[in-house]
């Protein structure tokens, strides 16, 4: 008598969780850092920029400002402005039409992948960033040039808004500028005088109030401007304020401007950004 045996059934694949949108956000950031790292001319200005720029004033130019402020301290603080200003306007501005020229887009928006989590990389990449060059270069002021730190809750969560507003403005603009750029090679050109612009009539290199009153008052109208009063209010005292050209650091205003900027660079961005170049329509 022969006996008959049943073929096994076929076991069925584990079901795989698709990720939720926070992981697809979570993913595309990790993939944005990881091309960053990639390009070390990249990290190496990005980084590397603000360290450079207060390794050379801070030694060369000294001196007291009052109110026991050194000049060091004062441009310190611009710097980290500056830095946050880096890794989002100007690295945003330069990189995304290169991705554009490339057709990286393109396919980016070809594919079934919400649009809005390449935004979201894009972001928590800028966020990644913008930690690590804070730390970086609030390390070697420390370490260098004696910056004092904050020391209470207050500033720290000060410091916490003001930088999370400005580069959150600067991503923003930064993302709206790209569209300005018609080529992978004109980017660097639309961005890079504008940033630099910026920086010498906000307050970076030089004591703000020294700075021609016209001059002062095309600041007021960009963001950066805010964020280096806003630091201003962290690192230095508080009596340093009725140096201010509003007779203090005027935070409160500090924070409508630049949630201002947040608004006015989302709907730039909504309103001029570009998946494809001028030639593929």
């Amino acid at each position: 008598m022969t006996t008959t045996t049943r073929p096994d059934a076929p076991v069925a694949a584990p079901a795989t969780r698709r990720p939720g949108p926070g992981g697809l956000a979570l993913r595309q950031g990790r993939m944005e850092i990881r091309q960053f790292l990639r390009s070390r001319e990249s990290v190496v200005f990005t980084l590397g920029f603000p360290i450079i720029m207060v390794l050379i004033f801070a030694s060369i130019f000294d001196g007291d400002l009052g109110e026991g402020v050194s000049y060091t301290q004062y441009f310190i603080t611009g710097m980290i402005a500056t830095g946050l200003m880096t890794v989002s306007f100007q690295n945003l501005g330069i990189w995304i039409p290169i991705e554009r020229d490339r057709g990286v887009l393109k396919r980016y928006r070809g594919t079934p992948m919400p649009k809005w989590v390449w935004f979201a990389g894009k972001v928590i990449m800028v966020l990644v960033t913008g930690v690590a060059m804070t730390a970086l270069l609030l390390t070697v002021s420390v370490l260098l040039f004696d910056l004092n730190l904050p020391t209470t809750a207050t500033a720290w969560v000060t410091f916490g808004w003001v930088s999370a507003l400005g580069i959150t403005a600067c991503t923003l603009c930064g993302i709206a500028i790209s569209s300005l750029a018609r080529t992978a090679r004109s980017g660097s050109a639309v961005v890079t005088p504008v940033a630099l612009v910026l920086q010498f009539i906000s307050g970076v290199f030089f004591v703000f109030t020294n700075l021609p009153s016209w001059m002062q008052q095309v600041a007021a109208i960009f963001p950066l401007k805010w964020m280096c009063q806003g630091l201003r209010a962290v690192f230095l005292p508080e009596s340093f304020g009725a140096n201010e050209p509003g007779g203090s650091f005027e935070l409160t205003r500090v924070a409508l401007v630049l949630g201002a900027w947040c608004v006015i660079g989302l709907v730039l961005c909504l309103t001029t950004f570009r998946w494809t170049t001028r030639r593929d329509g």
